[in-house]
């Protein structure tokens, strides 16, 4: 049984809760407001970016997952989110003499291709905007903070509660972009919390994994593909300028390296996994 910290408990950190639970291992969630947290979950209610609140971090910690996300769209946040946060985090954990593994969640947003490029975890990664910025500047500290961490970039996350797609499909508002095509990667939230655990349970980890299902799709299509569904109207295609308004970034992720070191998807691509979301809004 292991003992093991999720900082940042909150859409895929009690979902990897579950799982840990499940498992037998002895679980901590930390948030700023922990009230809604599973029974099950040993509670702490800290803010990370401030050092008083990790002076009593449970000892003996074996792993620990930082699982943050920003309290907003600025860059003041990820930064306090991604870097001070995560600095503050470390800094309790070597003042307390505690060598735990950690595993970093990023994001996608750390590659700037445009052009429907291919990218893995060895393309270059030079963002444009500082919510990449931070997210890299976040992984560089924690590799470099504790030999044994792992990275996983995430694509966009969707899952239970979060129908915001959905509900544009549904409502007539979706739009996409054709010419060039649109490409989107994503991630169920069971798979973040599944790849999760995987990772942990490896031996030799790599340092960096991306972490995005087995399809990237254009958007065209997925939007059809619901609209289809659901009987809702075709979503309308829009102009270049119109769609650079609504999304940054156009590649395709490739998630072998996560596939080949032995997890397999509950949800393999979008269809699998709007189809489990839209079963449970009924």
């Amino acid at each position: 049984m292991a003992k093991i910290l999720i900082a940042g408990c909150g859409y895929v950190g009690e979902a990897l809760a579950n799982l840990l639970l499940a498992d037998g291992h002895e679980v901590w969630g930390l948030r700023r407001n922990p009230r809604s947290l599973r029974a099950g979950i040993e509670i702490i209610a800290a803010d990370l970016a401030q050092p008083e609140d990790l002076r009593d971090l449970p000892g003996g910690l074996d792993v620990v997952f930082y699982l943050v996300s920003p309290n907003g769209s600025e860059d003041a946040l990820y930064r306090r989110a991604y870097v001070d946060g995560l600095r503050g985090l470390v800094a309790a954990l070597h003042l307390q003499r505690q060598k735990p593994r950690l595993l970093f969640a990023s994001s996608t947003a750390v590659y700037d291709q445009s052009d429907g490029e291919w990218v893995d975890e060895s393309s270059e990664t030079a963002p444009d905007h500082w919510s990449g910025k931070r997210l890299l500047e976040g992984e560089q500290i924690a590799l470099q903070a504790l030999p044994s961490a792992s990275v996983i970039r995430f694509g966009g996350i969707y899952g239970p509660r979060r129908t915001s797609l959905i509900d544009s499909v549904r409502s007539g508002r979706a739009v996409y972009r054709s010419d060039p095509p649109q490409y989107t990667n994503r991630i169920h939230r069971d798979d973040c919390a599944g790849a999760l655990r995987h990772l942990m349970g490896l031996e030799n980890p790599e340092s960096i994994y991306l972490g995005v299902d087995n399809e990237p799709a254009e958007k065209r299509a997925v939007l059809l593909w619901l609209a289809g569904v659901m009987g809702s109207p075709e979503p309308r295609a829009v102009d270049k300028k119109e769609a650079s308004k609504r999304s940054r970034g156009n590649k395709r992720c490739r998630n072998a390296r996560l596939v080949q070191s032995g997890y397999t998807f509950c949800y393999p691509t979008f269809r699998e996994g709007y189809s489990a979301v839209l079963e449970g809004m009924v």
